[in-house]
């Protein structure tokens, strides 16, 4: 028996009516569809859209952008000719741990597929994000992201070569990069992150297998080590409609300021 999907959080203020009141035709289908979803549950297939159309008496045109917005924001999915509730998003820690032990948390299998391992001169925007000279070789390592076989990301990283010699020779390209850092005594410190929402380019879209209008998170991110020396940077790509990024968040240490 298919489980209820997971509702999303608390609606907008004013649950997305404007202050004039007038609610587009697509918005009320929408609304309409989500509590279908509820009742469908991840897997559940929906109606067609001329069946959706003639349920609530609408042009297939108002079903059609409806449904594009459900699609874009992660609950639905094509399979085949047909559309699906999709699960829930793939919540990823910001934080220091590898893509294996996020995914893996959620109960789902990781994997990854090798696209580029090679060897690269630093060029000098490279050099001075990671503290080397220019020309100094550098690793760079270009993979897919797989959660359960789906391909939901893309994500390159450019490490120096003196850092981890071997890696052409000893590293399963199928697992946590993190990991093997760790295993030759390489453990990480800190990191800067930004995260930015982009569309993929069409080289990306081909190898993650979606749409190229489909939103996407790109993370960047700069690692350093224990003893604060720069270790990697990290282009991430991943689908919009497959994750989330979650932080914990603290209190500010006591006797510092607090802005409004």
């Amino acid at each position: 028996m298919n489980q209820p999907t997971p509702r999303p959080g608390p609606k907008p203020a004013r649950a997305g009516v404007p202050e004039h009141g007038r609610v587009p035709k697509y918005y009320l289908v929408k609304e309409r569809l989500e509590e279908l979803l509820g009742e469908l549950g991840p897997g559940g297939r929906l109606p067609t859209e001329a069946d959706l159309a003639q349920r609530h008496g609408v042009a297939r045109a108002t079903v059609r952008q409806a449904l594009r917005e459900l699609l874009l924001e992660g609950r639905l999915r094509r399979q085949g000719r047909g559309t699906v509730v999709a699960g829930p998003k793939i919540e990823q820690p910001l934080s220091l741990t590898s893509y294996t032990e996020g995914v893996t948390r959620q109960g789902l299998r990781p994997g990854r597929t090798l696209i580029t391992l090679d060897r690269l001169a630093a060029d000098p925007a490279l050099a001075g994000r990671l503290a080397v000279a220019e020309g100094e070789p550098l690793w760079h390592l270009e993979r897919v992201l797989r959660a359960d076989e789906e391909r939901v990301g893309l994500e390159s990283t450019y490490v120096p070569v003196a850092r981890v010699p071997d890696l052409a020779t000893d590293f399963d390209p199928e697992g946590s990069f993190y990991g093997y850092l760790r295993a030759h005594g390489v453990h990480l410190g800190t990191a800067d992150e930004r995260i930015e929402t982009v569309l993929a380019t069409p080289r990306e879209a081909l190898l993650i297998g979606t749409p190229p209008a489909l939103p996407m998170l790109l993370l960047h991110r700069r690692s350093l080590d224990a003893d604060g020396r720069p270790l990697e940077l990290v282009r991430a790509l991943y689908r919009g409609d497959r994750f989330s990024f979650t932080l914990a968040l603290g209190a500010p240490p006591p006797g510092e300021a607090e802005r409004p």
